[in-house]
């Protein structure tokens, strides 16, 4: 199972999320520090979630960080985090 596939499918059992966005960006990254060839370094997420009603910003991004901890220590160099509650749409 890839990366994208991992971060997606953990996302969405830990946050039932409205809407989920995962973006590859390692192509973006190559040559610099932490790319790695064939990709699956640098992602982007954008999340809606319930889950997210009344926590901060970075306690959003921090309940992403935790989900996706394995992650973060083994494959992934970079995250950049858009984390919503529905009705900051």
């Amino acid at each position: 199972m890839s990366i994208y596939q991992i971060i997606t499918q953990k996302v969405q059992k830990a946050l039932n999320p409205s809407e989920i966005e995962v973006i590859d960006e390692s192509h973006l990254h190559a040559g610099h520090s932490g790319a790695r060839e064939g990709g699956e370094s640098h992602f982007a997420i954008s999340v809606t979630s319930e889950q997210f009603s009344g926590l901060s910003r970075l306690q959003r991004h921090k309940l992403i960080y935790t989900i996706l901890d394995f992650e973060m220590k083994s494959g992934i160099h970079a995250l950049r985090i858009s984390a919503k509650a529905p009705e900051e749409k």
